[in-house]
């Protein structure tokens, strides 16, 4: 049979090891899905697949044992699913439109966890409706707060969720809890003097660890939601490393700007001749230098009064 395999791998087949089967990749935005859809994944493997489902590391579905000639088909049965997840998508019926932007990661979120500062699933979603489809290969990831249940800092923009903790003397009553456990467990950013508790804003990391262990509600999250965005992680055989804070108490709406920045910046800088067309992001940077980069990035980007922006970034890592 003869398969154009590029076309196929930008319809998020995977080409495999056995000669004229493929896998197709299901995207799950936020890694949050209801149940039905999974009735839809399972008729599928069983249908079309060999029975065997993937749980892959960015929250998708792997459906292994595809033939190429039943491709079409299963793109039709992937309908309902990317109807249900408000999947962006060129021509209905025809399955994904592009596989380089990979699945948008999110941890669990403030809708089950008390640690999350907010709905990573919502903002997820919001990215992906921005971004997808694109074929130039961005690896995005949100976490609720600075455990990084998701590993945000191994890709390309990691968005970990932060809070600004409000005080209520008047419902404080001296027990110091919030200072042990922020020394402790965080940064001891909480001091106790004359009878009140202050915060050090530079060093506080947003985790609401107060919020979390103050018997009397004296320590609240934030009504805004704020951001920590770390950028240019990355796995690979040349320079794994892990991204870096660029913007401290960031803001949704430029989060989603500096991310589509990012693509124009992409497509202006890319290597063309790299193998398979494909370089990854970091390295741009690394070739063009930071401010290049960050000129482009920050194209009409109004940063918040809060927000704190490294002028510089640099990167580690390990060089093979």
């Amino acid at each position: 049979m003869d398969i154009n395999t590029k076309k196929l791998k930008k319809n998020a087949f995977r080409v495999t090891k056995e000669r004229g089967i493929a896998a197709s990749r299901v995207r799950i935005p936020g890694g949050f899905l209801k149940a039905e859809h999974l009735l839809q994944v399972h008729e599928i493997a069983n249908k079309y697949g060999d029975g065997n489902i993937h749980l892959t590391t960015r929250q998708g579905f792997e459906i292994s044992g595809i033939k190429f000639e039943d491709i079409p088909k299963v793109n039709e049965l992937l309908q309902p699913l990317i109807e249900g997840l408000d999947i962006n998508q060129a021509e209905p019926g025809n399955g994904y439109t592009s596989a380089g932007t990979r699945n948008i990661a999110g941890c669990i979120g403030n809708r089950i966890c008390p640690f999350a500062n907010y709905d990573t699933t919502s903002f997820a979603k919001r990215i992906e409706k921005a971004v997808f489809p694109h074929d130039l290969h961005f690896k995005i990831a949100l976490t609720g707060c600075p455990n990084d249940c998701i590993k945000a800092r191994m890709h390309d923009f990691g968005i970990i969720g932060m809070t600004l903790p409000k005080y209520e003397m008047d419902r404080c009553i001296s027990c110091q809890a919030c200072v042990r456990m922020c020394s402790r467990k965080a940064t001891g950013a909480l001091e106790f003097e004359n009878g009140k508790v202050v915060r050090n804003h530079s060093k506080c990391i947003g985790c609401g660890e107060c919020v979390l262990n103050c018997p009397t509600s004296a320590w609240m999250r934030s009504k805004e939601k704020y951001y920590r965005l770390a950028i240019m992680g990355r796995t690979g055989k040349k320079n794994p490393r892990l991204a870096e804070d660029f913007i401290l108490w960031a803001d949704e709406e430029n989060i989603i700007k500096i991310i589509k920045n990012t693509y124009k910046y992409v497509t202006e800088y890319i290597d063309l001749t790299a193998p398979g067309g494909k370089e990854h992001i970091g390295y741009i940077v690394d070739r063009t230098g930071f401010m290049e980069f960050k000129k482009w990035i920050l194209q009409d980007v109004g940063l918040k009064d809060e927000a704190i922006m490294k002028e510089n970034v640099y990167w580690g890592g390990i060089h093979y």
